[in-house]
């Protein structure tokens, strides 16, 4: 029974942390889009392609900490 429960919690722990990758490159993808399109809109070429993707990256690592923090409670419990 506690092999169970073991593998069960570890099985979700990897299932959380395998999601980092992908959430944090849509993220940085979302901001770049938004930050491109910004920009062919008003005609500033790289300034809001340069600020979406600093938000891009700023939301990605802020998705890495919840993740994590988020994997280490799951362990925890």
């Amino acid at each position: 029974m506690k092999v169970d429960k073991d593998l069960k919690k570890a099985i979700k722990t990897v299932g959380i942390l395998s999601t980092v990758g992908m959430a944090m490159a849509f993220a940085i993808a979302i901001g770049a889009l938004a930050g491109y399109y910004a920009d062919r809109w008003l005609g500033t070429a790289p300034l809001f392609l340069l600020i979406g993707i600093g938000l891009g990256i700023g939301a990605a690592f802020r998705n890495l900490f919840v993740l994590t923090k988020r994997a280490r409670r799951e362990e925890n419990n």
